[in-house]
């Protein structure tokens, strides 16, 4: 089966009211950003009507596909159900949230031919001040614990070239997923550029990352990888002489 050039993959939990929209964008969008594309959309057990109202687009929409897990596994675990599905020969993740602008995944593609990962990084960032108090505390202990210093860490807006998917593999299920990937990457000297992207509040919806159980979800699968993940970069970092 020949690869597609773009996958664009989003995973979905209770997101009827913003879905539809979105898949509006996406398909007049992607046509001009790729010769041909998928789009793999995983529906994270949701309670409401978001699979029914991508199973209503997808039937005259063959491009559109739909991953449907029974029961809610966490935005991790469907983050790497999509990315394991994605056939693409480059693949890009984003929320279904609407909170970016998808015309800017050219700027990411730019690229993407010099670059392993494009990471977008919200600028400005319009998310609570309180959320944006935690991103910031989480970037600095990852920084700390990983030697990782990117600028956005878990800004759902990036592009992977397909031998990095492949390479990666991940076991996060939670809010950990971004930077597992990222520190995953590292370790395998995965070059990464980081642009600047816009971003919007959510207008329908709610958010679900920044809950305590998220928060805790989050630190312990931090914690319990945390031998694995931090040993190469340690290793990496002998081997060049740094102290």
């Amino acid at each position: 089966m020949s690869r597609p050039d773009l996958s664009l993959v989003f995973p979905v939990f209770d997101e009827e009211d913003n879905i539809g929209q979105l898949l509006e964008q996406v398909l007049e969008i992607a046509p001009r950003l790729a010769l041909d594309f998928e789009i793999v959309i995983v529906d994270d057990g949701s309670r409401d009507a978001s699979a029914e109202v991508v199973e209503a687009i997808r039937n005259g929409e063959p491009r559109i596909r739909l991953l449907r897990h029974e029961s809610n596994r966490g935005y991790g675990a469907a983050l790497r159900a999509g990315l394991r599905e994605a056939r693409g020969k480059l693949v890009f993740f984003s929320d279904a949230d609407l909170q970016f602008d998808l015309d800017e995944l050219s700027t990411l593609l730019h690229h993407a031919d010099e670059f392993d990962i494009v990471a977008g990084y919200r600028q400005p960032r319009r998310d609570p001040w309180g959320r944006r108090l935690l991103a910031a505390g989480w970037g600095w202990l990852v920084g700390r614990l990983f030697d990782l210093h990117v600028r956005d860490i878990d800004c759902a807006f990036k592009v992977f070239r397909r031998h990095v998917i492949e390479a990666i593999p991940i076991e996060s299920v939670g809010a950990f997923v971004n930077t597992e990937i990222l520190i995953r990457a590292r370790q395998k000297n995965f070059r990464i550029h980081q642009v600047p992207v816009t971003h919007r509040r959510r207008r329908f919806g709610r958010q679900s990352g920044a809950n305590p159980s998220g928060i805790l979800r989050a630190l312990l699968e931090l914690a319990s990888p945390y031998r694995e993940l931090r040993q190469p970069v340690a290793l990496v970092a002998v081997q060049r002489g740094e102290s």
